[in-house]
């Protein structure tokens, strides 16, 4: 049941308006140039200001939350204007909007088993996370702040989303850290996949990739798949974490927030030499225009190769395999706990939903 002050203050259905398989472009004429009400209908069913404008919609119910059109139009707007200008088809745009309203869903599942475990992130944790990102890209907090701001969110959208980021790692690691076990088989075959026994020697570099390809079954064009990875650098450059943008864009290493390893500089294709070259440690490429797809770089480090023993990388690849399986555990008990929850869609977004799926059993 809707709480009355939301009963009382939002102009219910345009999402429900719309009948299944209508355009993209309809949800935005229904939700376009919101004000509000001169009066609601008491049960918050679909109503009208007079000149029959609706304010809002429901996407989604989640249990006894609700998530609002407006909501997930809000949280991928960049990514689709920029999806728009390079001409992307409304099935694109359909597909960027399920994502954003699944991410959307799990936020609000997530936020109920936080509240319910009084596991909040204080203020202080978000003042000293910020400080954090701003030190480890360069900027002062001000600075950071300004570059939200351009890039379309409001400094308090940005201290909010840092929360929850915050509530989501703190809630994984209490709940789902002790399930995760490392035996030392499977550091000692990481070891010998990564290492092996003839090891390269020279220098070489820890990169991130950013990749969206074009063409073939992807029915992406370049100039939409370039648009995309210049949202994604846009993003980063605005203080997101390169490895968070990753795992939502990439489709290279999405699991791995984009990680591709240690590579030989001896080794690299001479494009992705050519990139690198010249960047400092944390540095991120322009956007690179490539046969098979549009493709962004971040060196994390650089080093001079030299033979890794053992004993030497057992506690990173410790870290790594328990960071991996800690994953994997979420995104269990995250589709376990939507099983146990009631998750309806509604209208667009319930059409937008099975576009999705399909997309999803193709890859």
């Amino acid at each position: 049941m809707l709480r009355p002050v939301l009963r009382r203050s939002v102009r219910l259905l345009a999402a429900l308006a719309l009948a299944p398989g209508a355009p993209a472009r309809a949800l935005d004429e229904a939700v376009a140039h919101p004000r509000e009400p001169d009066t609601a209908s008491p049960n918050g069913s679909a109503t009208g200001d007079g000149n029959g404008v609706l304010i809002d919609g429901i996407a989604a119910q989640v249990d006894g939350r609700i998530v609002l059109v407006s909501e997930v139009l809000r949280s991928v707007r960049p990514q689709e204007e920029a999806m728009r200008r390079a001409g992307a088809p409304d099935e694109e745009i359909a597909k960027l909007r399920a994502d954003g309203l699944e991410r959307l869903i799990e936020g609000r599942l997530v936020e109920k088993v936080v509240e319910d475990n009084n596991q909040k992130a204080s203020d202080d944790e978000i003042k000293r996370t910020i400080e954090g990102i701003a030190k480890e890209n360069g900027l002062t907090v001000e600075q950071l702040y300004a570059s939200v701001v351009f890039h379309g969110l409001t400094v308090e959208e940005y201290k909010a989303q840092i929360k929850r980021d915050l509530e989501r790692r703190n809630l994984v690691q209490g709940m789902l850290g002790s399930r995760v076990k490392v035996e030392d088989q499977e550091i000692e075959a990481l070891y010998a996949d990564r290492y092996g026994k003839h090891q390269d020697t020279g220098d070489s570099v820890h990169v991130r990739q950013i990749l969206r390809a074009y063409g073939g079954e992807t029915q992406r064009t370049q100039e939409v798949a370039c648009s995309e990875v210049r949202l994604a650098r846009d993003r980063v450059a605005g203080g997101e974490p390169f490895e968070k943008v990753a795992a939502q864009v990439s489709e290279a290493a999405p699991r791995d927030g984009g990680d591709i390893g240690w590579l030989p500089l001896a080794s690299v294709a001479p494009w992705m030499s050519q990139a690198l070259k010249g960047l400092p440690e944390g540095g991120v490429s322009d956007v690179l225009v490539l046969p098979f797809g549009c493709s962004l770089l971040q060196l994390v480090e650089r080093r001079m190769l030299e033979p890794v023993s053992f004993e030497q990388a057992k506690e990173p690849l410790s870290r790594e395999i328990w960071e991996r399986k800690l994953e994997q555990e979420y995104r269990t008990w995250i589709e376990e706990l939507r099983g146990r929850s009631y998750i309806e869609r509604h209208g667009y977004f319930a059409d937008a939903a099975k576009l999705r799926a399909r997309a999803g059993d193709g890859d």
